[in-house]
């Protein structure tokens, strides 16, 4: 029994080194205004691997945001590898110093990101729909990169009960 409870308290400790920061220095010029970046069409491509490394699940997500000075909206018509389709709508509100809170059907209370140069960190818990399973209670701890004017990368650490159970890689392209 200690054994196991050494080991879990290993791989937590091992999971928990080597995140990103947004006092990580930046490494470009560059300035990531989500208000910007998400207005109009884009198109994601992603995965999903395990805690392990491997790939479980691969998508495609067609967005089309709009900003009206004060509310970004996310429409995101996701498409797995599958066949099996999901929407979700983000509202985003900007909070002032590069702050946001967000909200879509699932998230549990208020998302809460910081913006800093061209980095973006999101932080909250959702209710993710399975494919025939109930929903998975999932935190997120999601970092975006801008790495050029029409491209953003997105890693997110996902964990339950604080336990990593894997990450999902996404890059977002502006039409």
């Amino acid at each position: 029994m200690m054994r196991r409870f050494l080991i879990f308290c290993a791989l937590v400790g091992l999971a928990a080194c080597g995140r990103p920061s947004l006092n990580d220095p930046t490494l470009s010029g560059r300035e990531l205004h989500l208000e910007e970046f998400f207005q109009g069409e884009l198109t994601a491509y992603g995965q999903f691997q395990d805690v392990l490394g491997e790939v479980r699940r691969r998508f495609e997500v067609d967005i089309r945001g709009t900003w009206n000075g004060q509310t970004l909206s996310l429409v995101e018509d996701f498409r797995y590898d599958d066949g099996s389709t999901e929407q979700r709508i983000w509202t985003l509100q900007q909070t002032g110093s590069g702050g946001w809170q967000g909200t879509a059907p699932g998230v549990i209370g208020v998302a809460n990101g910081q913006e800093r140069g061209d980095t973006f960190n999101w932080q909250y818990t959702i209710d993710l729909p399975l494919p025939d399973r109930s929903p998975l209670r999932v935190t997120f701890d999601d970092w975006m990169w801008m790495l050029s004017d029409d491209r953003v990368l997105n890693r997110a650490y996902m964990s339950r009960f604080g336990v990593p159970i894997g990450e999902v890689i996404i890059t977002f392209e502006r039409h």
